[in-house]
């Protein structure tokens, strides 16, 4: 499985989301991805990926994109 559909699957998995809204989609732009949802989703990418990811990373992870961003620090390329 690519790194890019381990990432989606994440989301919609953790968030209970559909993958149509995954592009747009931005923290607190769902009920589910609230500051309990976003430590789950933090945690489970965390573990998929192999990475520990810094306070001030995890806090700036605000939108399924910045995301993505934020993992190519950790050489993870979506």
């Amino acid at each position: 499985m690519s790194k890019l559909k381990i990432y989606n699957q994440v989301f919609i998995k953790t968030l209970g989301i559909n993958e149509s809204k995954l592009k747009k989609l931005n923290y607190q732009g769902v009920k589910s991805w609230d500051s309990v949802g976003h430590m789950n989703l933090i945690s489970v990418l965390e573990k998929k990926f192999k990475i520990e990811m810094d306070i001030d990373d995890i806090v700036d992870f605000s939108s399924y994109e910045k995301g993505k961003k934020i993992l190519k620090k950790y050489k993870v390329k979506i």
